[in-house]
């Protein structure tokens, strides 16, 4: 009787527990989707701000006081405005006829853009007043050679889905747009020597470049010359991979294209030029074999970046269902990416903040950032405006000559942070109020662009990609992922899921890495 006494009273303490705790997460939650639908509202300021009202594109950037545009803008710009303008809608930002107004005027713009006739892809770079493709670039005069790439056509395309998926009075239009964009052209069935599947270009020029290109009959359309870069977008965790999934999903490159890129670079010291030797396991998809490396920060595996950057592993994911499709890979790799990042900037270098991604260089200009030793370039991407550059261990090939170096002046970019809002949140709302409430890094457009931590300097400033992000995580966060619905048709589904779905990276946790996750 007394036994039983007992378990009546601890139950009745758990269940006293959980009511108290009830009004205290509704009120947690209330805060946090308050705070996110005021920070979209701030950020949808920003985008407004920099597109021009005739034309329908953005500026590539815009001053902290709203008031000084850039004169260029690109494909990537372009597609983040228009599902920027979707995700405003379904908050309640804006309303249905404004949004379709504004998608309307730039879908008329895009469809007058020069572009690249037989592929139907859209150049690098145009005026955003005017539409024109720029051939030499907007104050200082210097030559610009009319480029195509490989990404930012993709992230103007993904939105183009989107379009079409949301809003039905546009579908046609939308659609007939990214019909005509063939991706087949960035994509080489040889690729890269030793690797299986193909491999994407970076992009091409329709005439000869002064720097490094490979001449070549376009891929797909055989009686058209173009000049290819010399480099091809090979490694796993990249922005790039958004071209590589329409291209799947079109039916225009075959699934196995997903074996064409590296986790890291393949062991021994014959690569040990990569920041770490990888450890992993060779496995065969398809009867291909696929080196199955990952890299370690404080006991977790992850299948690393390039530079060790947010939007490298996260962008893709605002728009495709990664995880739900890759359980094995993405639903294990993207969590850690996170936690990775988070350790570096309050743990490791002691920042007190932490979000680490290419973005405005609070000291003028532009900047790539990331975790340096969690990205495959050697002299990856930085967390501070010194540069400062580990360099780790290689056993049996090399010591490191800075295995645990001292780190400055830490480079922080907000939209770092809400990349990490489906994997970590209590940390991502509570790192973005410090950056608010604390440094000040918030103006009329929301979220400054960046912020060095040690000296507060502030890159006072808004980039239309950057905004774009946050825009779209965001909308993500508080609709239930409806970007993801719009973007996913039933052929991309049938063609994609599946080959996402016997990937197997080797990411895990390992002994350490939990206590960061949370």
């Amino acid at each position: 009787m007394k036994r039983w006494m007992g378990a009546a009273a601890t139950i009745g303490l758990v269940m006293a527990s959980l009511t108290l705790a009830g009004p205290v997460a509704a009120d947690a939650e209330e805060r946090d989707s308050a705070d996110l639908h005021r920070w979209a509202q701030d950020t949808w300021r920003s985008l407004t701000a920099m597109t021009d009202e005739r034309t329908g594109l953005p500026a590539d950037h815009i001053s902290g006081d709203l008031a000084t545009l850039s004169a260029y803008t690109s494909p990537t710009n372009i597609g983040g405005y228009l599902w920027s303008t979707v995700t405003a809608r379904d908050l309640g930002l804006i309303g249905a006829d404004e949004a379709r107004d504004r998608m309307s005027a730039t879908l008329d713009t895009l469809a007058d853009l020069d572009r690249h006739d037989a592929s139907g892809m859209f150049y690098n770079w145009y005026s955003p007043t005017t539409g024109q493709k720029l051939t030499s670039w907007p104050g200082s005069g210097d030559p610009v050679h009319p480029f195509l790439s490989s990404v930012d056509n993709g992230w103007l395309a993904a939105a183009l889905r989107i379009v079409r998926g949301a809003e039905p009075l546009l579908a046609a239009r939308a659609e007939a747009l990214y019909d005509s964009m063939d991706f087949s052209t960035f994509f080489d069935p040889i690729g890269v020597a030793d690797l299986p599947g193909g491999s994407i270009r970076g992009g091409f020029w329709d005439s000869a470049p002064p720097d490094c290109s490979v001449a070549s009959a376009m891929h797909g359309h055989p009686g058209h010359t173009v000049y290819y870069t010399c480099h091809y977008y090979d490694t796993t965790v990249s922005e790039s991979r958004i071209a590589i999934y329409l291209g799947i999903a079109d039916g225009d490159i075959p699934a196995t294209a997903l074996h064409g890129t590296r986790r890291t670079m393949p062991p021994g010291c014959g690569w040990s030029w990569q920041e770490q030797l990888p450890q992993g396991e060779y496995r065969t998809y398809d009867g291909a074999e696929v080196w199955e490396g990952v890299y370690r920060y404080e006991g977790m595996s992850f299948v690393p970046s390039w530079g060790g950057s947010m939007f490298e592993a996260l962008m893709p994911d605002l728009l495709v269902p990664e995880t739900t499709w890759g359980p094995t890979s993405w639903r294990l790799n993207h969590p850690i990416t996170v936690a990775v990042q988070k350790k570096h900037g309050l743990d490791d270098a002691g920042y007190g903040y932490w979000g680490f991604s290419p973005a405005s260089n609070p000291f003028g200009g532009y900047g790539e950032y990331g975790v340096d030793v969690a990205g495959i370039r050697s002299d990856g991407y930085a967390s501070d405006v010194e540069r400062t550059d580990a360099d780790v261990d290689k056993p049996g090939c090399s010591d490191g000559a800075r295995p645990s170096p001292d780190f400055g002046d830490g480079v922080v970019t907000p939209h770092a942070s809400f990349l990490a809002l489906p994997y970590d949140r209590k940390a991502v709302m509570s790192n973005l109020r410090g950056l608010e409430d604390d440094l000040d890094v918030y103006g009329p457009g929301g979220f400054y662009d960046a912020v060095a931590v040690g000296s507060g300097t502030i890159a006072e400033q808004y980039l239309s990609l950057d905004q774009s992000m946050i825009m779209a995580a965001i909308g993500n966060e508080l609709t239930g992922d409806l970007l993801k619905d719009y973007f996913v048709d039933p052929d991309m589904e049938k063609r994609l899921r599946p080959a996402m779905r016997q990937q197997e990276f080797g990411a895990s946790w390992g002994a350490g890495g939990e206590s960061c996750a949370a």
